[in-house]
Formats: structure tokens, sequence, C-alpha cells
């Protein structure tokens, strides 16, 4: 697993092994980053459940101002140091060993980009979803990593899907402000 572009392109990134954890595909990481290329400068972006915490060290590479990354496993925040470091990206990051539902329900924070990717299938992914339309900017967006099968409601809040993208059986779902046009 690698960076793909910017300052830290190629910098090799570590993740856990095990059954537990289930890293973003390159192929799938990459298409994030087409999909929302022109939206990651100068912004603040959460990197939910962020295992190795290569979707918010990818954002931080292509220009983004800050990174949060939330995990609530402790070898996982471990790792998203050890890559920060590696990637001499730490002084722009944020890491917190908390329960990514906890947080979203309490923080006063704002994000401009949310990654949404928690384990599938164990109904975590909506109970984000329902917290982080209230602590993403009205210009941001909701980015959901999940199994094809799996139906995200059409509109959560104020926020509505945009588009959906299929590669394999995983489903890239992009929420943003209904009032906002296109992605």
């Amino acid at each position: 697993m690698r960076v793909i572009t910017g300052t830290a392109r190629g910098r090799k990134l570590e993740t856990l092994s095990g059954d537990d954890v289930r890293p973003t595909t390159d192929v799938v990481k990459e298409a994030v980053f087409s999909i929302i290329q022109f939206s990651i400068e100068g912004r603040a972006f959460l990197d939910a459940f962020a295992g190795s915490g290569q979707m918010g060290i990818e954002a931080l590479s292509r220009g983004a101002k800050t990174a949060s990354f939330l995990d609530s496993s402790r070898n996982s925040i471990n790792i998203i140091k050890k890559n920060l470091k590696t990637t001499g990206l730490s002084d722009k990051a944020i890491v917190r060993n908390t329960d990514t539902i906890g947080f979203l329900s309490s923080t006063s924070e704002c994000f401009d980009i949310i990654f949404l990717d928690p384990p599938y299938k164990t109904g975590l992914l909506e109970q984000a979803l329902e917290k982080a339309v209230n602590v993403v900017s009205k210009s941001g967006y909701i980015v959901c990593e999940h199994p094809k099968e799996e139906e995200l409601p059409a509109e959560v809040g104020d926020f509505a899907v945009k588009k959906n993208y299929q590669y394999g059986k995983i489903r890239i779902t992009i929420y943003s402000h209904k009032e906002v046009e296109g992605i």
C-alpha cells in the first residue's frame, strides 16, 4: 500500500494484518480521490474508522489543510502515527483513539470531507452517516465505502446522494448538501 500522488507520493504505508482489518484497495482509493480531486486542497478531512490512515494521508499528500483520524483500536492508532511519520505529514494531523459514533455525536468541529468506511455489515455506517451530516460543512462531502449490496438512504438530514460508483464488490456513495449541484 502506497501514497498515490502529492507530496508523499510513493511512500509505503503499513497496515495491520489479520481478518479484523480491510484496507481500501488502491483501485477504490484512486477512484475516490479522482472523484473529489478538486475539493481537497485547503480543506479539513476526516478519516473515520481510519485503520491505517491511508485515506487521510492521501488527502494530506494532495493538499488538504488538516486531517483528523479516528479509530477505536490502539493498534490502528499506532500504525496511523507511524505512517504519518513516514510521510512527514504529522504536523497537519490529529489522531484520536476514540469511538467514531461518540466523536461525531459530541464534537463541535466541522469538516469539509468525511470518509466513512466502518467494518461492513455492522450497522455502523448508517449510524455514522446520521451523525456526520451534523459536522460536515454545507459545501462539503461525505464519502461512504460499503459493500455493493448495502443500500444507503437517499437523504440524511440536509444531505442527499449525489453519486454512486461501483468497483467490483465495493460501492462508493457520495453525499452533498441538497442545495449543492454536482460533485
